[in-house]
């Protein structure tokens, strides 16, 4: 996938095409990346910005694929894709932390227990049905048009972004009809099926499980938004960032005193609402499917408060630091000058400068010279521009500079808001790639060719161009790549 500015000023993001490659050591896949570009004619001498998935082979300081190609390009600034990292950050938690992963275990076993069959599922629909219907005439839920939608139990995928938060959503609106589901499985089916709807149902209606389904819940709850952000074609790495930092914010509010007894408030309706039994905060700490000998003189606020709510809430924390940690935070800071929000408010000169600074390639001694005080020009410009009021984000502000003209007068500040925009690159565009290939590469075309799985993934993903094409076009250019026994 490339990034670039067209003559318009806005960023757009193009599948350019597959490469397959022998093994994936950093010296392969630099060979490969070279070779796509060169056939297109694009030197990666040009290239300003790089972005893979995060494996050591890619982002390695010594021999790292990041490494070797900042060797020919010294300017090509490596940005992890914060999408990507994001939710890293959440597998991370769930895979390191022993009560998300009893949890996160449990929750695959439920959906696989929930969703095996076609019975079930309409067991679950009917159930929930029912559930509806008597919490319309109890006046507990609303009847408008768009409300009480039918839900489903997706699978959790790590590279399915916010698979997880879907299902955890889902499960908390469907769980009376689930465990009334979970009693019928139990009652009437038979062999080990009857044995894990029974085995799901002790977990189901504990009230360790609800803690941790409300825990998992309110996590991603506050990093959806930026989950989703993160994910938009036209991201925008300011606005990230400041998502980025209010997370933080909301989460470290969360494990405050006030958060803890609003958050156990929650859970504690909940489990009244439902008929699930409450722990006593002050009692000894009783594991359900775990054994008690590693848990002895454990008490359940110690528990609850300590190992899951604060342990959890904490890592998460830490691995936001550490995961986005990676991502130059000084490119970052002088690329937020550029933002046209609130009239300029973040505007620094000396930032921009900086900036410049970190592409000695792209700009002379006569430009760094005079950047400052187009600079100054600049700002007093766009603030007394009715044009530029409403500008909210960097692609924005740069298709009005080339709306107004302004990229003639400003062409040193328009040629570093461009290589601003280069940089935050997403792998969000390539897991669409990967998501369309399922619909070309299929049973009925299992054996394609390189070159024809990419035209055909090129045609499928890139279809604006695509239907600007002419039928008579296509023909005509079919019937001339050699002689047909029929004229088309």
């Amino acid at each position: 996938m490339l990034r670039f500015v067209n003559k318009i000023g806005e960023p757009v993001e193009r599948f350019l095409g597959l490469a397959q490659v022998a093994d994936t050591t950093s010296l392969t896949l630099k060979e490969a990346i070279q070779t796509l570009l060169m056939k297109y004619q694009l030197p990666i001498s040009k290239v300003r910005g790089q972005g893979y998935d995060g494996a050591s082979n890619m982002k390695g300081h010594v021999n790292g694929l990041k490494k070797l190609i900042m060797e020919d390009s010294p300017s090509t600034y490596y940005v992890h894709c914060f999408a990507h990292q994001l939710q890293l950050t959440l597998v991370a938690v769930a895979k390191e932390n022993i009560d998300c992963q009893w949890f996160f275990g449990h929750l695959a076993y439920l959906l696989n227990v929930l969703g095996m069959s076609c019975k079930k599922i309409c067991m679950l629909r009917i159930a929930q049905s029912e559930y509806m219907i008597e919490a319309l005439k109890l006046g507990e839920i609303e009847a408008d048009q768009g409300l009480n939608q039918e839900m489903g139990l997706a699978r959790l995928g790590d590279t399915r972004w916010g698979s997880h938060y879907k299902t955890v959503m889902h499960i908390m609106s469907l769980y009376p009809s689930i465990r009334k589901v979970l009693v019928r499985l139990g009652k009437e089916s038979k062999g080990a099926e009857a044995l894990g709807a029974q085995t799901m149902l002790e977990v189901f209606k504990s009230f360790e499980f609800v803690f941790l389904l409300h825990l998992m819940n309110e996590i991603f709850g506050y990093t959806s938004d930026l989950s989703n952000a993160l994910q938009k074609r036209d991201q925008d790495i300011v606005n990230a960032i400041g998502l980025l930092e209010f997370t933080k914010v909301e989460l470290q509010v969360l494990r405050e005193d006030h958060g803890w007894k609003e958050f156990l408030g929650n859970v504690t309706s909940f489990c009244v609402k439902h008929n699930v039994a409450c722990v006593d905060m002050d009692g000894k700490y009783k594991p359900i499917q775990r054994a008690r000998a590693f848990y002895k003189n454990a008490i359940s606020y110690h528990r609850f408060h300590a190992d899951m709510f604060l342990g959890v809430i904490d890592r998460k924390l830490q691995e936001l630091n550490n995961k986005f940690d990676e991502v130059n935070i000084e490119l970052l800071r002088c690329m937020a000058s550029f933002s046209p929000v609130k009239s300029f408010s973040s505007f620094n000169i000396d930032d921009l400068v900086k900036l410049v600074g970190l592409y000695p390639h792209n700009f002379d001694f006569e430009e760094m010279h005079q950047l400052p005080f187009q600079l100054n020009l600049y700002i007093s410009d766009v603030r007394n521009d009715e044009n530029f009021t409403n500008v909210r984000s960097l692609a924005e502000l740069s298709m009005m500079l080339v709306k107004t003209g302004r990229v003639v007068r400003y062409e040193i500040v328009y040629k570093l808001l461009k290589l601003v925009l280069v940089l935050p690159f997403a792998t969000a565009g390539v897991e669409r790639v990967f998501s369309s290939m399922k619909y070309i590469k299929n049973k009925l075309r299992s054996k394609m060719g390189q070159k024809y799985l990419n035209d055909c993934l090129v045609t499928f993903i890139e279809r604006e161009f695509f239907l600007q094409v002419q039928d008579e076009d296509i023909i005509t250019h079919f019937q001339s790549i050699k002689d047909h026994k029929v004229i088309l």
